[in-house]
């Protein structure tokens, strides 16, 4: 029961303590301290990655096996990961390995490596390609609910058209400084309600941090309380 309830909770605290004093000592020591630590930090993260993968693979061969819907979708998915993995192992990522320097001697770090030309060529234009997408769904989100039913829906109605405008050409066509509004209204009423936002969700994380810390908040450990 220590090792599953107690011992998290205390190296939580401690941990996220020492994070919060180690920004107030301006001492050699300290700094030392917060690099190592993010080093570990980079090193857990590599270890969520291949308990991504697993979860992954292991969800899709259930979908697989299950007959579901789509599961033809599956199969790709598998396929296209498996192909990247071996791609990755035998080319490297950035650096040729020495296995693909001696089947391909002239293949030069970057762009070249095979794993560097599936980013590029294919997953670049399938990324490119689902934001194109998205936004027309964000036209028709945006659509629907900038309907004037209230003040604020016909005051975000004609600020959202001002700047839909004054971004394109035909903008200053009708208005020759509608640049200049559009600007303003980005820099000065925009920015401050994303300034606002931005503390309430900074202020929300210090609150759910403390309470970790404090051990208040025990979702990480799986039962919720």
């Amino acid at each position: 029961m220590f090792l599953k309830k107690q011992l998290p909770l205390l190296v939580a605290m401690f941990m996220g303590t020492m994070m919060i004093i180690q920004f107030f000592i301006p001492h050699p020591f300290s700094k030392n301290v917060y690099s190592t630590i993010l080093d570990w930090l980079m090193i857990v993260t590599a270890f969520t990655l291949l308990i991504a993968v697993q979860s992954t693979v292991q969800m899709h061969i259930t979908k697989i096996r299950r007959k579901v819907t789509d599961w033809q979708s599956s199969v790709i998915v598998l396929t296209a990961l498996g192909i990247t993995v071996f791609v990755g192992i035998l080319g490297g990522a950035y650096a040729p390995t020495n296995i693909l320097m001696k089947i391909f001697p002239n293949v030069q770090p970057g762009s070249d490596t095979p794993l560097m030309y599936l980013y590029i060529y294919f997953q670049t234009p399938m990324q490119a390609t689902i934001f194109s997408l998205l936004a027309f769904y964000m036209a028709s989100a945006a659509f629907r609910a900038f309907r004037a039913r209230s003040f604020d829906a016909t005051m975000l109605l004609i600020t959202a058209s001002i700047v839909t405008i004054g971004r394109v050409p035909i903008g200053q066509f009708f208005y020759a400084n509608m640049p200049e509004v559009v600007e303003w209204i980005l820099n000065y009423p925009s920015m401050a309600a994303q300034r606002g936002i931005l503390i309430g969700v900074n202020l929300g994380m210090i609150a759910t941090s403390l309470k970790i810390i404090l051990g208040i908040e025990r979702g990480y450990l799986g039962g919720g309380k």
